[in-house]
């Protein structure tokens, strides 16, 4: 079972989350510094992308989807294909969820959290690529060394794919930075290598015994 504990939101316009756990409801609400509300076009790209996240946090994904597509249209940026990638994700249209969050990484590939949401998107698609998933979390792992959240994706997902020894390191590194929640998985990937060992001492024994004369 994929055990995500939070979806994501770009750090290049505020450092908010979404956490899958709680259901908390922050998403980003602004566009590039590069952006210029002299601009018309810029001023109409950041009015639809500020009223998408009102209707995010009112609860209407639906209506936010139409105005981040619109902004989308306006002006394709990091952010504004970022948030479009958090209503598709709501909507359980992963394969739309992924294609935003590939372009918003292709335009700022310096996003951790647009990485973890990527992963979190083929994991909960319908055809799982757990591949891809870990890929993408090692690259946020890689960008944010310190994030304890990332950590904890990681070793979800590497516990799922039966990578233990790796698992419980990421677990670790998650606990010591303040996830509580890690520490019983610490405990719980611990006796699962313990009884991966015991199991491996098992079978060689017997595959010993019968190779004896």
């Amino acid at each position: 079972m994929w055990r995500f504990y939070r979806l994501a939101t770009s750090p290049s316009v505020s450092r908010s989350r979404t956490l899958l756990s709680t259901q908390s409801r922050r998403w980003a609400t602004s566009v590039t510094p590069h952006s210029s509300a002299a601009n018309p076009a810029e001023a109409e790209a950041l009015k639809c992308l500020e009223l998408g996240t009102v209707k995010l946090e009112e609860g209407d994904v639906a209506a936010a989807k139409t105005l981040y597509q619109r902004s989308v249209e306006i002006r394709r940026n990091a952010s504004s294909l970022f948030n479009l990638g958090v209503t598709h994700y709501h909507l359980k249209e992963f394969d739309e969820a992924i294609a935003s969050w590939q372009e918003s990484i292709v335009l700022q590939p310096s996003s951790p959290d647009a990485h973890t949401n990527l992963a979190s998107a083929y994991i909960m698609s319908p055809v799982a690529r757990p591949d891809l998933a870990l890929k993408h979390l090692n690259i946020a792992a890689t960008l944010s060394p310190d994030d304890p959240e990332i950590a904890f994706n990681l070793a979800a997902v590497l516990e799922a794919t039966g990578k233990l020894e790796e698992a419980l390191e990421q677990y670790q590194r998650s606990k010591d930075r303040g996830v509580e929640r890690a520490a019983m998985h610490v405990r719980n990937v611990s006796a699962k290598i313990v009884g991966r060992r015991m199991k491996e001492a098992a079978e060689l024994e017997d595959a010993k015994k019968s190779s004896e004369p």
